[in-house]
């Protein structure tokens, strides 16, 4: 058994350090398909937030990397790890994960068809990873000025989202209930670019508003104040959608410089805001 699992360990390093050639950052996973290595703040009293910053190993996707010094260093640490994570979110692929699910009973590959017909978008060849319970994870590019969040159910029953802070199982890994595998011709893809109107699915919903009459001037006010609520992690995001709708209700134009002003009171420098408007702009079909 030793030996097998030292097998499964050099194949997961192999597999691993291929992945980083790719620009696909790593860590190690243990047969749970959970990071391999454990917190080192897990006897702390009163943990504090940590992603790394203390200089330690054991800080799940935070510490991923395409380094393949680093890689070894974290599988040296974790000679028990039989796989291996990507992690999403990060460049220069910024990695979102369309997780269909199978073990919830439902047919999350039709959900996700019928979304496509409403909402007008084909899923275009990318890397498809075969899980061990039939399950499949579509592996998408996403805008590197766009945080998709992750998510669990929302877009449609069966369906999770693996976005910034999540990671995805990487083909070649070996858990308790088999191995991960490419399916076939899709090995050599590299992850296609999300559709625009998939990807305005997986951001978050705005929070709820108070009706106000239906004029253009209230509108854009209304989605100024929504981008002037943003707080920290959600800036990007938040600028995105309200960019998005303003283009798509036609008054995009005359939003941009209200939209900048709204983010850079919310920290944003003027280059970041205007970059992430015109990328809403593209994504809706209109010219920056």
């Amino acid at each position: 058994m030793a030996t097998t699992d030292r097998q499964a360990t050099t194949l997961a390093l192999a597999h691993a350090l291929s992945a980083a050639e790719r620009g696909l950052a790593v860590i190690p996973l243990s047969r749970t398909k959970l990071p391999a290595l454990r917190s080192p703040h897990r006897e702390d009293p009163d943990p504090k937030p940590c992603h790394g910053e203390c200089g330690r190993l054991g800080h799940g996707v935070y510490d991923a990397s395409t380094d393949p010094a680093r890689i070894r260093e974290l599988f040296t640490a974790a000679p028990w790890a039989t796989g291996y994570g990507i992690a999403c979110g990060l460049p220069p692929h910024h990695l979102i994960g369309i997780d269909l699910d199978t073990k919830s009973g439902t047919d999350s590959s039709a959900a996700l068809r019928e979304l496509a017909l409403r909402h007008l978008f084909t899923i275009p060849d990318t890397v498809v990873v075969l899980t061990p319970s039939g399950g499949r994870h579509l592996w998408l590019s996403g805008p590197p000025d766009i945080v998709v969040p992750n998510s669990a159910g929302r877009l449609a029953p069966g369906i999770d989202i693996r976005g910034a802070g999540g990671y995805l199982v990487g083909p070649g890994s070996r858990t308790d209930h088999g191995v991960y595998g490419t399916a076939p011709g899709t090995a050599h893809l590299a992850p296609a670019a999300c559709p625009p109107a998939l990807l305005r699915l997986l951001l978050p919903p705005p929070r709820a508003q108070q009706p106000t009459p239906q004029t253009s001037g209230d509108h854009g006010q209304g989605l100024v104040q929504f981008v002037l609520a943003a707080h920290e992690g959600q800036r990007n995001t938040r600028l995105f959608w309200a960019a998005c709708r303003a283009y798509e209700d036609g008054i995009g134009p005359a939003l941009v410089d209200p939209l900048v002003e709204a983010a850079l009171n919310t920290g944003l420098t003027e280059r970041e805001a205007r970059a992430t408007i015109a990328s809403a702009a593209r994504m809706t079909g209109h010219r920056p």
